[in-house]
């Protein structure tokens, strides 16, 4: 049996649950962080120059809505999206969202990665998916293959090599005043993965001979073999949700994201491409209101990004 690499999970931090679903055989599917009743507050950085996301201008510090009820990752590309009609159902017939009087009305922001050349690619994420990933909500967090990563590879970047199977991955640090950081990641690159303990590549395409291949070698002038395919724009992203226990503003939340990325950047290379759609959302469930460093706490969420992105390439490969 796979073990992680690293320890703990985004649901050590308290408030949040993950609940997963997925069509093993066409390969694709959900990922929903649920944040307890009242919510979280939420913060998003988008890196990725080919995004599918949802409700990210909604995350901005500036705009009036502070918190969110859940965060869905789903595969699918954009169809991937109507996932969260579903969890937005669940959560509405749970009375949970903003009460408008007439109705509650939960904030439930997204995004999605490509997996549909892997798969069925006309089978893809839906509201029924969504409503199922909901339904499955625990502290327990299946890694590797599952969720929205069931389709999920990585080492795409050299034309003609073969992808190895990635997935999702998470992990959490508790800093010493006894607040919590965690992270979940659904890792879809189209770089490769690097152990961050020791600099070794873990996630890489090989030729068909078999031969590892790495993206860097593009940096040295390495031309692909006559005859292989082009690169495909799009087709990748890491998607993922950083969160934390402590009291934070929308305006902390926003800058973990973005502190987020850099633990994308340590373990995926490359990463924020023109043909990635990198995307962090941050969560604050606010238990903890303790005297934390605003640095302590962003190079926590760096950390913990780039321990869940080793994870999910440990547990996913050769699934």
């Amino acid at each position: 049996m796979k073990q992680p690499v690293f320890e703990g999970s985004i649901t050590d931090v308290h408030g949040i649950r993950v609940g997963q679903a997925q069509n093993a055989a066409a390969k694709t599917g959900v990922t929903v962080v649920l944040a307890s009743h009242d919510g979280a507050v939420v913060g998003a950085d988008v890196r990725g120059a080919a995004p599918g996301t949802r409700e990210t201008d909604l995350c901005a510090p500036e705009n009036t809505v502070e918190r969110a009820n859940a965060v869905v990752l789903a595969g699918g590309s954009a169809f991937g999206l109507a996932a969260a009609t579903g969890v937005m159902a669940f959560l509405e017939k749970h009375q949970l969202g903003m009460d408008m009087g007439v109705c509650h009305v939960p904030i439930v922001p997204g995004a999605v990665i490509f997996d549909l050349t892997v798969g069925d690619a006309h089978v893809r994420p839906d509201a029924a998916m969504g409503i199922e990933a909901c339904k499955a909500a625990s502290k327990a967090v299946e890694q590797g293959a599952h969720g929205a990563g069931t389709g999920a590879t990585v080492g795409k970047l050299v034309p003609g090599a073969t992808p190895m199977q990635s997935g999702v991955g998470t992990a959490s640090i508790v800093l010493p005043c006894g607040v919590t950081v965690g992270a979940i990641a659904v890792v879809n690159a189209c770089g490769d993965v690097y152990d961050i303990r020791n600099g070794r590549p873990l996630g890489f395409g090989r030729m068909k001979d078999g031969t590892p291949v790495l993206c860097e070698s593009l940096l040295s002038g390495a031309a692909p073999a006559p005859g292989t395919p082009r690169i495909t724009t799009g087709q990748n992203t890491t998607i993922a949700v950083v969160a934390t226990d402590a009291v934070i503003t929308k305006a902390q939340a926003r800058r973990l994201a973005t502190c987020a990325h850099d633990g994308m950047a340590r373990a995926i290379r490359p990463v924020h491409t023109q043909m990635d759609g990198d995307t962090i959302f941050a969560l604050g469930t606010g238990r903890v209101d303790a005297d934390v460093n605003q640095i302590q706490l962003c190079a926590a969420a760096a950390e913990v990004m780039a321990r869940a992105v080793v994870n999910a390439v440990a547990m996913g490969r050769d699934a």
